[in-house]
């Protein structure tokens, strides 16, 4: 049943917050679940670590806003910021409980395994000298010690570093009434956290220590003439969010980077303590910070995210980790690799990461280097850290090719890179645009136009996820190869209203719906129409797989539908704020979420039409911010064999009974408990050129 406290809306809908704590703790349960390798389930633990410091910094950072700013009225599902803040805190705080108490039992088993990190103390008279010269020859010299007294105000204390709170005393003798000596000490980020120790050749341990203990150990090299009574660990977490005035900015390059230096000063957010923390040094954090109620003491190593280092520092033990995957070379491509060639025959469906995005990369590649290729237009949201994908389209820019690149400077925590990316493609003569004022360009797709004979031929890709190389190996999503004749002419029309003039109104796409302009309205109107075939005695049905669901208004046509006789199947990794299988209003509606080796990223959408189906690629959630504040694109699926491919790729997240949890409607997410035999939807996956043929279809 909904929370007790909440009448009204809060009974209709779950809380978009709160929703993503859920999120967090079903990532938690995979740190937690033994089925999953050793070395895994610390990455797991990692990502528990990187999710919560975005969504501190960025969500809870705007709820602490609303507050200062005295708002006080309630959100759709019924909680004002303050009371919002309240529960978010409680809840936080018990998941880091669970965090470092699950960190404590993995330490406890991969010590059986021989891998352990040691304290100071732990080590053997071998281990202290190596640890001595290293600490001596790379750790001191590049560490400040920072003091903090009346000549010398409080540091520049950067979010999301680690820094050890030093009190100190002087060693000649001083009275008790006087206070102590204070400084602090930033673990440097440039050298890594784990170090590996020394260890007997025929030994199978595999030690290591954390720079922060030896930096610990040693702090007194740092402070001579004083003594050290006390050093403890504490890390602050700054407000990240952007306050851009993009109408007014003349540049918009150039203002971002201006905010992206004002970040380092954002308003605290959240500290963390180390347990046991000396109460001066915890009095003059909080005074300088002014945070009294953010404050979360921490019984372990702060920022658990060097776990996600540990299996690339560990030497062997394959059965501590997955498999390694190795995606297939699209079929479609291996049969003949001229792209052109075989896209003038079919369109080509490509399933990341179990088929290799090298496919899209050597298309690119390709496209760059054919003579016939007249012109290139792509869109970049993120990019990887050395993507080939720049590489090609300078490359096909400085043979004389027409090339466009959408680059969203506005991509969160990725802004720097993008600015880098930006700047590189201009040299090289490539036309970058940076997006529309007041959107980001959140859509992905990349255009290839062509001559052939006396004609020119669009060649498209419309894809879920982003152009990276690196994520495509970790994240769920399609891609779609096609020459249809109505989704080249509108993806020249896109490209024309993001880089010109041209109108963007739901009446000049053939195929394509687009947000802002029309996505939101013919959501609601595809939805609509399962309602009138369900009345009509028709076959009606939606399945819906998506990150997360959180617009009201596509929540309550849902409602409706389902009210309607629609029989409703959402696939909601993430946040999700619709209350499923409440009487007389969500009965008719499932919700699961899948949480497993990959992040479930793809958005496919898919409308039954009275025995019509209609399928549709999107980039876009069912958030506010995708319908409303964002350019997306929603693009139909038209050839049967392609249809019927996603409807197996939705079969599968529908038939998982292992990984899949299912939202229940107080807000919380079960086991699905059914007789079948196990299904894991990614490990079916993996056997792509099985079930992709068609082999062995699974009907929905």
């Amino acid at each position: 049943m909904p929370d007790s406290e909440l009448t009204g809306n809060g009974a209709r809908y779950l809380n978009r917050d709160l929703s993503w704590v859920e999120f967090n703790r079903r990532v938690l349960q995979e740190a937690k679940d033994t089925s999953n390798p050793l070395l895994e389930r610390a990455k797991f633990l990692s990502i528990v670590s990187s999710n919560l410091d975005e969504f501190m910094s960025v969500r809870v950072a705007g709820i602490q806003d609303q507050i200062r700013a005295g708002y006080a009225k309630k959100d759709f599902s019924g909680y004002s910021p303050a009371g919002l803040y309240k529960r978010l805190i409680s809840r936080i705080s018990s998941m880091v409980a669970d965090q470092y108490r699950t960190f404590k039992e993995l330490s406890r088993l991969l010590a059986k395994e021989n891998i352990s990190f040691l304290k100071y103390e732990d080590l053997n008279i071998t281990q202290r000298k190596s640890m001595e010269t290293y600490y001596h020859d790379i750790i001191f010299p590049v560490l400040t010690p920072m003091a903090v007294d009346q000549s010398r105000p409080f540091p520049l204390v950067h979010t999301g570093f680690v820094y050890l709170a030093v009190v100190l005393e002087p060693e000649t003798q001083r009275s008790e009434e006087e206070e102590p000596f204070f400084a602090i000490v930033q673990i440097p980020s440039n050298l890594s956290r784990i170090i590996s120790l020394p260890h007997h050749s025929n030994s199978k341990k595999q030690p290591f220590i954390l720079i922060e203990e030896l930096i610990r150990h040693n702090i007194h090299t740092l402070f001579s003439g004083y003594r050290p009574l006390a050093v403890h660990e504490f890390r602050l977490t700054r407000n990240a969010d952007l306050a851009l005035d993009e109408e007014g900015a003349e540049d918009l390059l150039e203002e971002i980077e201006k905010e992206l230096r004002k970040r380092r000063w954002g308003a605290p957010v959240r500290l963390e303590i180390q347990k046991g923390i000396h109460p001066y040094a915890l009095e003059l954090l909080t005074e300088e910070f002014e945070i009294h109620d953010s404050i979360f003491e921490i019984d372990g190593p702060l920022d658990l995210g060097f776990l996600g280092k540990l299996s690339s520092a560990v030497k062997g033990y394959p059965r501590l980790r997955n498999k390694q995957l190795e995606p297939v070379y699209p079929a479609e491509f291996v049969e003949n690799d001229d792209y052109f060639e075989v896209l003038k025959s079919r369109d080509v469906l490509v399933y990341h990461p179990y088929e290799s995005f090298d496919a899209v990369t050597d298309f690119i590649i390709e496209a760059a280097e054919d003579p016939k290729v007249m012109a290139i237009k792509m869109t970049l949201y993120r990019v990887s850290g050395n993507s080939p994908l720049i590489s090609a389209l300078a490359g096909a820019a400085e043979s004389g090719k027409q090339v466009t690149v959408v680059v969203e400077l506005k991509a969160r925590f990725d802004e720097e890179r993008n600015i880098a990316w930006a700047r590189k493609l201009e040299k090289s003569g490539c036309h970058v645009v940076y997006g529309l004022v007041g959107l980001k360009t959140h859509a992905k797709i990349l255009l290839v136009v062509r001559q052939e004979g006396r004609d020119l031929k669009r060649y498209v890709h419309v894809g879920t996820g982003n152009y990276n190389d690196i994520t495509a190996k970790l994240y769920t999503d399609i891609g779609l190869f096609t020459t249809d004749p109505a989704i080249g002419e509108d993806a020249s029309e896109l490209f024309n209203f993001i880089t010109g003039y041209s109108s963007s109104t739901a009446d000049r796409w053939q195929a394509f719906t687009l947000a802002p302009s029309g996505m939101k309205d013919r959501l609601l109107s595809l939805i609509s129409r399962e309602a009138e075939h369900a009345r009509a005695g028709r076959p009606a049905k939606i399945i819906a797989k998506m990150n997360s669901l959180s617009n009201q208004e596509m929540i309550d046509e849902l409602y409706d539908a389902s009210a309607a006789g629609v029989t409703i199947e959402l696939i909601v990794r993430g946040v999700c704020c619709l209350r499923p299988g409440v009487e007389g209003l969500s009965e008719r509606i499932t919700v699961r979420s899948i949480v497993d080796r990959f992040l479930e990223h793809s958005r496919i959408y898919y409308f039954e039409n009275g025995g019509s189906p209609e399928i549709w690629l999107s980039s876009a959630d069912w958030m506010t911010r995708n319908l409303t504040r964002r350019v997306e694109l929603m693009c139909p699926v038209k050839r049967k064999e392609t249809r019927e491919t996603l409807v197996e790729i939705l079969s599968l997240s529908l038939s998982d009974n292992v990984k899949a949890k299912k939202l229940v409607s107080n807000g919380k997410y079960e086991p699905i408990a059914n007789e079948l035999p196990p299904c894991r939807s990614q490990h079916t996956a993996l056997n792509i050129n099985v079930w992709k043929k068609g082999s062995s279809p699974i009907p929905i």
